[in-house]
């Protein structure tokens, strides 16, 4: 595997020499930004059950606690902001040397850090709609002081982030446009991301076996560790600014 200044070069001779490079995101990326990874230990879900606060039939069925979770949530995603990791890949990105990001937060933080070109997989929680009329709801809307669950003005229903909830389906034009931007692509820098969650965690081993490579970087090995072309162990906001670095 060589040192990690050696790794890190290797990275960017790979990605400066790629046709088409993306990068997969996770949890990990949102980290150094304040939101707490939810599925390592200490995690989100180590104290919440997600079944009861972010399924799509708790919220059917209990949605004033969805929506304190959404709130307290919503909280920490206020006071976040974009951190050098996603800075990085918005550098990468103007650079030209990736053409998009397929992320499975919902943070929109690398939006704020200047990606153009960003695949929300999973939504995002900046923005509302009615489960009743499907009209949007304002996000401005949205604050603490609300009463739960959060009601539409026009016909009462029940108002929802618009992201995807335990249970229910990703939106078949996000996921035709996220496995398009994959099969254009013939290399993938997976970021904070362990390969937990299908169908996201699929698209690294598509690219790789349709001749592609897979830069990886994590804190942790993970499940695409022992197929990754590059692993480099670390945090996203430290090796991706060093990726740019060594590019210029």
């Amino acid at each position: 595997m060589g040192n990690l200044d050696s790794r890190i070069e290797q990275a960017a001779r790979l990605i400066k020499e790629a046709r088409c490079a993306i990068a997969l995101t996770g949890a990990g990326m949102s980290v150094a930004s304040g939101i707490p990874d939810f599925r390592s230990p200490g995690g989100l879900w180590s104290k919440q059950d997600p079944e009861k606060v972010a399924s799509i039939r708790a919220l059917q069925s209990d949605p004033a606690t969805v929506w304190k979770f959404l709130l307290e949530a919503n909280t920490i995603f206020k006071s976040a902001e974009p951190n050098a990791g996603h800075k990085g890949l918005a550098k990468l990105e103007k650079g030209g040397y990736i053409h998009g990001v397929i992320t499975q937060n919902i943070d929109g933080l690398h939006q704020r850090a200047g990606s153009a070109n960003v695949i929300e997989f999973h939504g995002n929680c900046s923005e509302f709609y009615c489960m009743e009329c499907f009209a949007p709801f304002p996000a401005e809307g949205i604050n603490a002081g609300a009463e739960l669950p959060v009601k539409c003005p026009q016909c009462s229903g029940v108002i929802r982030p618009d992201l995807v909830f335990f249970g229910e389906q990703i939106p078949s034009e996000v996921y035709k446009a996220a496995f398009e931007l994959a099969d254009q692509s013939d290399q993938v820098i997976v970021a904070g991301t362990s390969g937990g969650v299908v169908p996201a965690s699929l698209i690294p081993p598509r690219i790789q076996e349709a001749g592609g490579l897979i830069i990886e970087i994590n804190k942790a090995p993970s499940a695409y560790t022992s197929f990754s072309d590059v692993f480099i162990e670390g945090a996203a906001e430290d090796i991706l600014p060093a990726i740019v670095q060594s590019l210029r």
